[in-house]
């Protein structure tokens, strides 16, 4: 679990670090006044001043719900990322490979099926398999290199699992050989 938080935290900008900092600290400096200090200098708190204490309880509820949906969305990749919306036309098909680019580690072949039954294509666009996914980038268009292909899935970013506890490293070499071959054809 805290792997999982450190790399989302890992994941945003230093800009979207300091503003979740500072929203989370604001909010942590009030709840400790409002439970200790204000309690002890008057022992009827909030008393006549429910009705604004409820208040500023809401409004700072409401502005830690909102610091985390701005500042912690994802930044879009730097490379390849532009044309990756649902919304816009995506490039010609890629064909599906018939022999194993000497280039590749993996078997291109042997990576189609894996690429589908572990659930790639459910967020991920690759015409070559059929897959429409909109949540991860459109591989079509980013094109990625093989050893970055690797390296994504053993380790995952972003919204992405890591898959290494979970595919062999053959399987993974697979895969990355498969989205490797389908893009750069």
């Amino acid at each position: 679990m805290l792997s999982t938080i450190a790399l989302v935290v890992a994941g945003l900008s230093s800009g979207h670090k300091i503003g979740l900092a500072v929203v989370g600290a604001a909010f942590i400096v009030f709840a400790l006044v409002s439970s200790f200090v204000l309690p002890r200098r008057n022992p009827d708190f909030p008393g006549k001043y429910m009705g604004l204490y409820v208040t500023i309880c809401v409004v700072f509820f409401v502005a830690m719900l909102s610091a985390v949906l701005v500042f912690g969305r994802e930044a879009p990749e730097a490379k390849g990322s532009e044309g990756s919306t649902p919304t816009e036309s995506t490039p010609a098909p890629a064909p599906t490979p018939t022999a194993t680019p000497p280039s590749t580690k993996g078997d291109p072949a042997a990576g189609k099926p894996i690429f589908t039954s572990a659930g790639c294509a459910g967020c991920h666009t690759l015409k070559a398999a059929g897959a429409t996914g909109n949540v991860g980038p459109n591989l079509d268009q980013l094109k990625p290199a093989e050893d970055r292909v690797v390296a994504q899935v053993e380790h995952g970013g972003g919204q992405m699992p890591a898959f290494k506890g979970q595919l062999s490293q053959k399987q993974i070499d697979d895969v990355a050989a498969f989205v490797f071959s389908s893009t750069h054809s």
